[in-house]
């Protein structure tokens, strides 16, 4: 059997390793054996639905065993996936479906209709699964998949940010998944006995690496809900839980989480963002640390470093097996050892293109000079340089694109969204701080009054939390340079002092919570505790119930912060969203405190 497909190296991986547990959650631990009946199952039923080679098979769930199982089925039928993450906007989750257009949704009842008019099947539907259960459950063979799958097969469609302000799929084949399996096993060597976290969003290729790196070479894959896996006490807390031996976590996650007593003697590497040295500092000693690179439009990596140490820069290592980075000039010319150029990735790797979009693919994906007749290269738009020892090292970017927290953000996507609402003349977005306190700020001109809260809903409808500015400022005009363009540089660092105000949907929000008066002087109980963690994660003075949290100057990250106190304080699971979503102080107190009620009618 040629292991050129997930398929097949999954499959071979089942027929050495049968008996070892191959996924674990909270209902359990199943076995390779099972966990392939199951998916086979699937498989087949999602045969009968009309899935096969280069067909897309949209898949809505929350983490669980059966995200995995629902995935592997796809892949199983011949067809690829295109990951919708239920956490994300309506909006854009529409938007990605009708851009797709995939013959079939796979969603949990968890997760509520999308309205999108793609047919649908409910896995966990009692009816569905009884129908799944009486089906075959051997692999599936080629006459049943209606056609041979081979690695130029669409394998799944993952969606980034858009310099014009709209996303692009990104078509990923099965090519380039031996040279990454390989790649994984020289490198990071998990086995049986080894348990991987899979940590990463459904709607990021990271999540694809997690469940390769433990399924294609029999290590269990350990899933843990969104709540479990936010960057603090709940991540260490779940990688001590399930004695996890390697996670792959973008540098924002590692910041935030202490590395004591976790993963000890394992494995854990950084990706989706600069690795810096006080993070090889923290989490290096005691446990093997590497550091990986690559865009999307590849298939998940290109480069990985390490086990890198304490102390020098940190490089972005040397190529995946089968693959290439030249570093070249403005005319294509290889730059020498040691200075900068253009990262370009050539090798099993590369993607399609994206999907449908002829001319963006044309321009990204270009001919390689260096390759065989009919190759190609893709230009990342990255900065980097090799040095004499063949150590890559990346050095930014050339255009308007950022990495922020492991994200992948077009600055342009939220200008645009930003510029689309009707009170907006002009829009800019940048970012500000570092690291883990990285944030987007957006700034804007208006042609008639609106309140920078409004701008800031009018966002978080159609994009992800991650892309969502902490604060929004209205400018009476922008700073300019010498030739009329916007001086980003010039544009105010800080809020300005009237930033909290005290909204005047306050009033409904502290009838709701339980507060003796109102304001933060005067509340009681979960309101005055709800405020003085606020003040301890923004480290300010003051926090009233009709503040808004990112009126206070806060962002997303610290956004996560606050949700992970609340859920430690309180015993609720608070998603980030209903802090994100919040208008006031007194809104999120209020979002408590109907969660205790909930928990407490749960245990009468």
């Amino acid at each position: 059997m040629r292991l050129d497909t997930v398929v097949a190296l999954f499959e071979s991986t089942v027929a050495e390793r049968s008996g070892e547990p191959a996924l674990i959650d909270e209902s359990g631990t199943l076995g390779y054996a099972e966990v392939n009946t199951r998916i086979n199952r699937l498989a087949r039923s999602l045969i009968a639905h009309g899935v096969g080679p280069d067909t897309l098979v949209a898949v809505a769930m929350p983490k669980s065993g059966d995200l995995v199982v629902a995935l592997m089925a796809v892949l199983k039928a011949g067809g690829a996936y295109l990951p919708l993450d239920p956490g994300y906007p309506a909006q854009r989750l529409a938007f990605m479906q009708s851009d797709a257009r995939p013959v079939l949704l796979l969603r949990s009842s968890a997760v509520p209709p999308l309205g999108s008019g793609v047919p649908e099947l409910v896995v966990d539907e009692p009816e569905f699964r009884a129908a799944c259960a009486v089906l075959p459950g051997h692999d599936i063979t080629a006459r049943e998949r209606r056609a041979v799958l081979r690695p130029e097969h669409l394998m799944y469609v993952i969606y980034t940010s858009g310099s014009t302000g709209t996303p692009k799929g990104v078509a990923v084949p099965h090519a380039g998944v031996r040279d990454m399996a390989a790649t994984q096993a020289a490198v990071l060597g998990a086995g049986p006995g080894d348990r991987v976290l899979q940590w990463a969003s459904i709607s990021f290729d990271a999540a694809f690496w997690d469940v390769t790196l433990a399924l294609l070479s029999g290590a269990a894959l350990v899933m843990a809900s969104a709540e479990d896996l936010l960057p603090g006490r709940p991540l260490r807390d779940t990688l001590l839980k399930y004695d996890i031996t390697h996670a792959v976590l973008p540098p924002v996650a590692l910041s935030e989480t202490d590395a004591e007593d976790v993963l000890a003697g394992g494995t854990v590497m950084s990706t989706g963002d600069s690795c810096t040295p006080t993070l090889v500092r923290k989490w290096s000693p005691g446990r093997r640390m590497f550091n990986g690179y690559g865009p999307t439009e590849v298939t998940v990596g290109a480069t990985v470093g390490g086990p890198v140490r304490a102390g020098g820069d940190v490089g972005i290592g040397t190529p995946w097996i089968g693959n290439e980075v030249r570093v070249l000039d403005e005319r294509l010319r290889p730059v020498p050892d040691g200075a900068e150029g253009e990262l370009y990735i050539a090798g099993s790797g590369l993607a399609r293109g994206y999907l449908d979009r002829f001319a963006a693919t044309a321009a990204k994906f270009v001919a390689d000079p260096f390759g065989p007749p009919g190759s190609r290269m893709y230009r990342t738009g990255d900065r980097g340089r090799r040095e004499r020892d063949g150590e890559l090292f990346f050095a930014g970017r050339v255009d308007g694109q950022v990495k922020l927290r492991g994200f992948r953000v077009e600055l342009g996507e939220i200008e645009t969204r930003l510029a689309s609402h009707p009170a907006v003349d002009v829009a800019v977005a940048v970012v500000r701080g570092e690291l883990a306190d990285a944030h987007v700020v957006g700034y804007v001109t208006a042609t008639a009054p609106v309140e920078p809260g409004a701008l800031r809903a009018h966002v978080a409808g159609a994009l992800p939390a991650h892309m969502v500015p902490a604060r929004v400022q209205v400018l009476e005009r922008f700073p300019t340079l010498a030739n009329g363009k916007i001086d980003r540089a010039a544009l105010p660092v800080a809020p300005p002092a009237d930033a909290a105000v005290d909204r005047p949907e306050a009033d409904t929000a502290r009838q709701r919570v339980t507060a003796g008066e109102p304001g933060a002087a005067g509340a009681e109980g979960c309101a005055a505790e709800v405020c003085a963690i606020v003040r301890d994660v923004l480290g300010i003075p003051e926090a009233g119930l009709g503040d808004n949290f990112f009126g206070l100057g806060g962002h997303s990250v610290q956004a996560t912060r606050l949700a992970t106190r609340i859920r430690e304080r309180f015993e609720v699971a608070l998603p980030i969203r209903a802090v994100l979503e919040a208008a006031t102080i007194g809104d999120l107190a209020a979002a408590v405190e109907d969660r205790q009620r909930k928990a407490t009618g749960r245990l009468l």
